[in-house]
């Protein structure tokens, strides 16, 4: 029981309860956390529906306020919502107690700055943990005060700017939030914008223990279900979230699950002809779609390496407006430069009633012209030696390490790279047609079995 030093990740602090995360790491990190940004104002803290997150809650305001400092709690709220809080109440940065898509006997917290900037293994969580190991503590004599606030009604209103003025029409929609929140966010949405949609639920009820197993939709068996409901209700789409609703993805009339790679070609297109000339960043492990998207669009893709820490700082530092992941993240300028979990859907759902296409007619030309392998992971303790064995296999092929080895050829490419959250080995393949997916898959993974050393 108690506070390991295993729960600092790349991202976020993430841990199983109570062995690795417990009450009293909530206080460590709150007080970590003034420690680290040295707020003036308040600290914005909310929660998702966990087991623990609530006992969490209660302990990161108990550090926060003990230092000094004023908290405003807003209570549950989906992970896209801190990124929103803080970005638009002008607080000193904030918490979320999550740990996202992981089995439910994990906990953890997302940190962000002020304006947005999120805490990482690359800005901040080194002190973080130096901080919370060695049980300093911060004492004033002042304690912060506590004030509670629902950020829902102006998050919905928000998201319902991205239709402007504009009148979607009717459909049927099936829903899945995995036992999150986003399912209750979803329904507030399109309650307050009396927006003409059918909603069909599954999973919607908010439940920390997570009763059908880890709540992530990128894993493919956790999607079956979800797509027969859309087949049964002949519905014009389908929506569905991980557990801290900040990742989401699509599945189109027909039943078919889309990877977020190619939804995000026809966001990249719809941005950019508001904002021609624009960049647009994308990550290495999968490209040309992206690639092609913007440049047919007028747009200028730039590369950047897998991670949203990674990808908001390139977004900040070179203004573009938009970034998608394979993974489902989506960020956005005009979302202070974060992902979210809801403008994709105001987006797709403008785009079929703009065009009058079905999403099967707007999404399978892409899925047709861009064939990939899926996300291939391997549990390997010598992922650096595979990848170096590789680059000398493929040694003929454009190669780049700016995430791992991505090698290319005109007729495929493949990017292979080690998890930042995860001990894994991730081989994601694209190429011209199926048939050399199947073929250049078999074969790299041919050599990862023969090279690899199995955990």
């Amino acid at each position: 029981m108690g506070t390991s030093t295993g729960i600092f990740k790349a991202y976020d602090i993430r841990g199983i309860w109570p062995e690795e995360i417990d009450a009293d790491t909530g206080y460590k990190v709150g007080q970590a956390f003034v420690n680290l940004v040295k707020p003036q104002k308040e600290v914005l803290i909310g929660r998702d529906i966990r087991v623990h997150s609530e006992e969490l809650r209660n302990t990161v305001i108990e550090g926060i306020t003990d230092a000094g400092i004023d908290v405003v709690d807003v209570g549950l709220m989906s992970t896209d919502m801190l990124a929103f809080g803080v970005g638009t109440y002008g607080v000193d940065g904030g918490i979320q107690i999550t740990s996202s898509h992981n089995p439910p006997e994990w906990h953890g917290f997302k940190m962000m700055r002020p304006k947005g900037i999120p805490i990482s293994g690359v800005s901040g969580m080194n002190e973080l943990k130096e901080w919370v190991m060695n049980d300093k503590v911060i004492t004033v004599k002042n304690k912060g005060k506590i004030r509670h606030m629902d950020i829902w009604d102006d998050y919905c209103k928000y998201m319902l700017g991205w239709l402007g003025e504009k009148k979607i029409r009717p459909m049927k929609v099936v829903i899945n939030p995995n036992f999150g929140l986003a399912g209750k966010v979803f329904h507030k949405l399109v309650e307050m914008g009396n927006l003409p949609l059918e909603i069909v639920d599954l999973n919607v009820e908010p439940d920390g223990t997570f009763p059908k197993g880890r709540p992530d939709p990128f894993i493919p068996e956790n999607r079956t279900e979800f797509l027969q409901l859309i087949k049964d209700n002949k519905a014009d789409l389908g929506i569905t979230w991980d557990a801290d609703a900040d990742r989401v993805f699509f599945a189109t009339d027909e039943g078919i699950f889309s990877d977020a790679y190619y939804t995000n070609t026809m966001i990249i297109k719809r941005l950019l002809k508001k904002d021609p000339g624009a960049k647009i960043v994308y990550d290495v492990r999968y490209t040309w779609a992206l690639i092609d998207a913007a440049k047919e669009a007028g747009g200028e893709p730039v590369k950047c390496r897998v991670g949203y820490v990674y990808i908001k700082q390139l977004m900040r530092d070179i203004d573009a407006i938009f970034a998608g992941e394979s993974s489902g993240h989506t960020f956005f300028k005009n979302f202070f430069f974060a992902d979210c979990g809801i403008i994709p859907i105001m987006l797709v759902l403008d785009e079929m009633t703009t065009t009058g296409k079905k999403l099967s007619e707007i999404i399978n030309p892409v899925m047709e012209k861009y064939p990939i392998s899926g996300e291939i992971n391997n549990r390997v303790s010598n992922a650096k030696e595979i990848i170096d064995e590789i680059a000398i296999i493929y040694k003929d092929a454009t190669l780049d390490r700016t995430d791992g080895l991505s090698v290319e050829y005109p007729e495929y490419r493949f990017n292979l790279r080690t998890s930042n959250t995860e001990p894994l080995l991730r081989l994601c393949l694209e190429a011209r047609d199926k048939k050399t997916v199947d073929e250049k898959r078999e074969e790299v993974v041919g050599y990862i079995k023969r090279l690899g050393k199995f955990v």
